[in-house]
């Protein structure tokens, strides 16, 4: 089964790096929003702030094969398919976004109110206010982005269940629907060692990051 494996691999990489890229630039920006919109901060709008929690909470709370489901129509207008990585990824993506929306909005709390105001008093202009913050929360940042690689990563397998393709649907063709037991183990293993890689991967740019 090596042609297989490898075609399911492949596809595991494609949902978890277009889903991932798309989840940093839009989570980020959501997550950046949230946090500026929130109670003492310069862009302060408590309707604004309500509205941005209440759209992150309604998607978060969507289990992600409902979210796929349900989401099926939408990835046939847009790319013409409901399964298959590519719709799969794009699923994950709004999944991810909103996920890694709320990381981004407590790392950045976890920045000092002082450099905050003292960036503020300096008469700095917005975007240079963000990027302080950026900076300062970036350790944190690294490891947002490191448990949301792993958690689309688990997403990506539950996909296998409805047509996503990957090892996620490699494990169910073979592992479940026709008892082969040693593939089932085996990418389970394969996922281990993924999630294990990735973090250690996460885990020591943090730490090279970590000005403290």
């Amino acid at each position: 089964m090596k042609k297989e494996i490898w075609q399911a691999l492949i596809d595991t990489f494609i949902m978890l790096g277009i889903s991932t890229t798309v989840a940093i630039v839009i989570g980020g920006v959501f997550g950046i929003f949230l946090f500026l919109t929130s109670d003492r901060q310069f862009l302060q709008n408590k309707p604004l702030y309500a509205l941005l929690g209440g759209i992150t909470n309604f998607i978060r709370a969507f289990p992600f094969v409902i979210l796929m489901i349900a989401m099926s129509p939408f990835t046939k207008t847009i790319i013409g398919t409901g399964i298959g990585p590519i719709a799969a990824s794009l699923v994950l993506a709004i999944a991810g976004s909103f996920y890694f929306a709320r990381l981004v909005e407590q790392n950045l709390r976890e920045v000092p109110r002082g450099i905050i105001e003292a960036t503020e008093s300096m008469g700095a202009p917005p975007m240079t206010i963000i990027k302080v913050l950026v900076n300062e929360a970036r350790s944190g940042l690294v490891l947002s982005v490191t448990i949301l690689c792993i958690s689309l990563l688990s997403f990506s397998a539950a996909a296998g269940m409805i047509g996503g393709g990957g090892l996620g649907d490699l494990a169910i063709r073979y592992g479940y629907y026709r008892y082969q037991t040693e593939v089932m183990v085996f990418i389970v293993v394969l996922l281990s060692l993924m999630v294990i890689l990735i973090q250690a991967g996460g885990n020591l740019l943090a730490q090279r990051l970590d000005k403290r």
